[in-house]
């Protein structure tokens, strides 16, 4: 499936021209081409349409509103809320609400989500070596929810809580000889409720939070889970860290490294909550979900260079996997690619990213690509 943001290709394309002779109105000027240095909240649109087979027409777009909780102290960080949401031609829906909160002087970080997606997915099987040929079309509907808040221990070191439900439900009947029916690695097809709990630690040193030039970032959490209602048997965990360190180079250069661990435990392994490979921001290039384990790791080197206060380029390397029990070193994947950076809110370092990312190329198939725009920097 391929992704056209349209409003924002074309200010890319002509943004000087648009900001020289005032083609655009005013509030579109302010979103796209902002200058105030006064700290004051700013929003942000991204219209989408795509289509696919599977889906459609798909259609809706997304929303940034970026603020700081104390304009005057210039240490606190940038909060926002980030919306998005999607309807397809063929009934399918996505709706997400994220919430990032940073309280004066960063002395507490809160964030929340609240999701509902209606959307297929292709599943490819369990396991580091899937086979394109495996490909079964899955109707998934998911609900989420989530809160996690930390707290200011001492400086840079933040203790504090996730917490947060989550229901997946599955339609498969139609193909019973499809992977998800017939492949013995796969546990839990029908999906189900979870709530989960537990303990999260950060240590943040960067000297900001949407365009690090400097510092590093250190979080981890392990949500206990507890399956409820139909699923009252499901017992497990799931742990991430993740590492990032940046180093300036020159004035308009930075070096970033990034690494991440993930683990599904406890004795069941439920497909839908198998740490995956692939996403806008690591392993870029890979469908999401295409490989997926009990466990995964992956990291990357990216390379950024400011060509002025507006235009950014990257360039990046990495390598993944997701494994079973045991990690071999054969078994990582390549992971390269480039993309592209604007700056639409220069006081707050905040961007519009394209990327286009390639992978391996397995045994008999096409050369692993993908393209992907989204907001933020990829870590």
């Amino acid at each position: 499936m391929k992704k056209l943001f349209i409003l924002p290709i074309l200010l890319l394309s002509f943004q000087s021209v648009f900001a020289q002779m005032n083609f655009l109105p005013k509030f579109i000027r302010r979103m796209y081409f902002r200058n105030d240095s006064s700290r004051k909240p700013s929003i942000v649109l991204l219209p989408a349409l795509s289509s696919a087979p599977e889906t459609g027409l798909e259609f809706g777009g997304a929303a940034l509103l970026s603020f700081y909780s104390d304009t005057l102290d210039r240490s606190t960080r940038v909060s926002n809320l980030f919306g998005y949401s999607t309807i397809t031609t063929k009934g399918q829906t996505k709706l997400s609400l994220n919430a990032n909160y940073w309280t004066p002087k960063n002395t507490f970080h809160l964030t929340g989500n609240i999701s509902y997606y209606n959307f297929p997915f292709n599943f490819y099987g369990v396991g580091n070596n899937t086979k394109l040929s495996a490909k079964d079309f899955i109707k998934e509907k998911r609900y989420k929810g989530s809160l996690n808040g930390e707290k200011m221990v001492a400086k840079n070191v933040y203790l504090g809580f996730v917490s947060g439900a989550l229901k997946y439900f599955y339609q498969y009947d139609k193909n019973p000889h499809g992977t998800l029916n017939t492949d013995p690695a796969v546990e839990d097809k029908r999906g189900g409720p979870n709530v989960y709990a537990g303990p999260s630690f950060t240590y943040d040193s960067r000297n900001n939070n949407t365009y690090t030039t400097s510092g590093m970032i250190i979080t981890s959490y392990y949500n206990i889970m507890h399956g409820v209602f139909s699923n009252n048997s499901y017992r497990g965990g799931f742990f991430n860290i993740e590492y990032s360190q940046f180093f300036l180079l020159a004035k308009p250069l930075v070096l970033g490294f990034d690494v991440q661990e993930q683990s599904l435990t406890g004795s069941r392994s439920p497909f839908y909550l198998l740490p995956q490979m692939g996403s806008d921001e690591m392993m870029r290039g890979y469908y999401g979900g295409r490989f997926r384990d009990r466990n995964y790791i992956a990291g990357q080197t990216e390379l950024r260079y400011r060509i002025n206060r507006r235009f950014g380029v990257v360039g990046f390397v990495g390598t993944g996997e997701v494994f079973h029990s045991d990690f071999t070193f054969p078994q990582l994947k390549p992971n390269y690619g480039g993309g592209l950076r604007y700056f639409f809110d220069i006081e707050k370092g905040l961007a519009i990213r394209l990327d286009y990312g390639v992978g391996e190329k397995p045994v008999g198939e096409s050369r692993i690509s993908g393209v992907y725009i989204a907001l933020g920097q990829s870590f």
